[in-house]
């Protein structure tokens, strides 16, 4: 027996969240194209930028598609191949690897963020907020893994990737699943899908770009030619900028 506030979270927040983020998305497209950026603060100071960049984006990227792919991909799928209690250990492995690497690149940016005076100056609330945000929620995926290290035999894994499909499918009793899981793995799971909704109205929507520009690769070839001027005998060729510098 689930009880009201399991429903209302595991339930129908995350239909609430997943319209906002996409509704919002487009709109915030649509209607301010200008603020669809990443804005970033290299030009302010470079130190500690590249290395916590790189570490949190190879870290958030793997737990990404990690989730995606682990959580909707059906049991029945993979269950040829490797056991759920097999699985759920190399998702506790590799995860815990990319956890902790997006976990020290993000506190590196924070850091960065927070005690430069410019690049404090210049930071909005959004931008300091859902820092935090994710910087919490890496923090409480690392605190999942000692619990699910109790569950060895996939069956935590199981319920949770059964809720996340009943939900993308509209299917009913997907609270239901969450009965027996821990206050760790709720409150990770309810601030990632408060993430999805606050996404629109921060600079994460620049991650939208980042998969678009994968259609880049498709595109053909443009061909730039230099551009030569007619000229009066005699005249000379314009000088291209910075020759003779």
């Amino acid at each position: 027996m689930t009880s009201w506030l399991d429903n209302l979270l595991f339930g129908y927040y995350p239909y609430i969240c997943l319209a906002v983020f996409f509704i919002g998305s487009l709109l915030r497209f649509d209607r301010d194209q200008y603020t669809w950026k990443s804005d970033s603060s290299q030009l302010l100071r470079r130190g500690q930028l590249r290395l916590g960049s790189n570490l949190f984006h190879i870290g958030v990227l793997f737990l990404f598609f990690g989730h995606f792919f682990g959580m909707l991909t059906p049991h029945a799928v993979y269950e040829h191949f490797i056991g759920a209690g097999a699985k759920q250990l190399v998702a506790m492995v590799t995860g815990g690897i990319a956890g902790l690497l997006g976990f020290l690149g993000l506190t590196l940016l924070l850091h960065r963020r927070l005690t430069e005076p410019r690049i404090r100056a210049t930071s909005k609330t959004s931008d300091i907020v859902i820092a935090l945000l994710l910087w919490v929620q890496l923090l409480l995926g690392l605190a999942t893994i000692p619990l699910s290290a109790q569950h060895l035999d996939g069956s935590m894994m199981l319920r949770l990737a059964e809720w996340a499909q009943r939900i993308v499918t509209f299917r009913a009793g997907a609270p239901e699943l969450l009965a027996e899981a821990g206050w760790v793995f709720k409150t990770h799971m309810f601030l990632g899908m408060t993430i999805f909704l606050v996404f629109p109205f921060t600079r994460l929507v620049h991650v939208w770009s980042g998969f678009a520009s994968v259609f880049y690769v498709f595109r053909p070839y443009q061909v730039v030619r230099a551009r030569r001027l007619n000229l009066p005998a005699g005249h000379n060729q314009p000088r291209q900028p910075g020759a003779g510098i």
